[in-house]
């Protein structure tokens, strides 16, 4: 018969130690970690689906960078996309060509929003 070597336990011993300190854990941590997550918990039981959804469109729109000439060939597509689906493009979609047309959008509405405010 063999005898079987002594079996290193160290890595189980450190996942446990670690699973252990977890629990210990300062809540004030984690909410100077997610600031927004109370926020948006109030947010989300006070605003329908929809209103929510529209929040986060205007939120991603902010982000978008593209040049006019990208952003009108973009929003000309999306006028197809308008004209075969019976809607506008979204720009909270799964399918990132839809994203894209519906950036493109976004970010022309914002340029002439911009210029008659400025």
């Amino acid at each position: 018969m063999r005898e079987e070597a002594p079996k290193n336990t160290a890595l189980i011993d450190g996942v446990r130690q670690f699973a252990l300190s977890v629990k210990e854990l300062d809540m004030d941590l984690i909410d100077r970690i997610n600031p927004f997550g109370e926020a948006y918990a109030i947010l989300a039981k006070s605003m329908s689906e929809e209103r929510l959804r529209q929040v986060a469109e205007v939120i991603a729109a902010k982000r978008i960078t593209l040049s006019v000439e990208d952003a009108r060939e973009l929003a000309k597509r999306a006028l197809r996309f308008k004209q075969e689906k019976g809607r506008l493009p979204s720009l909270t979609a799964v399918d990132p060509w839809e994203k894209r047309m519906a950036e493109g959008v976004a970010f022309l509405q914002r340029k002439v929003k911009e210029e008659t405010n400025a």
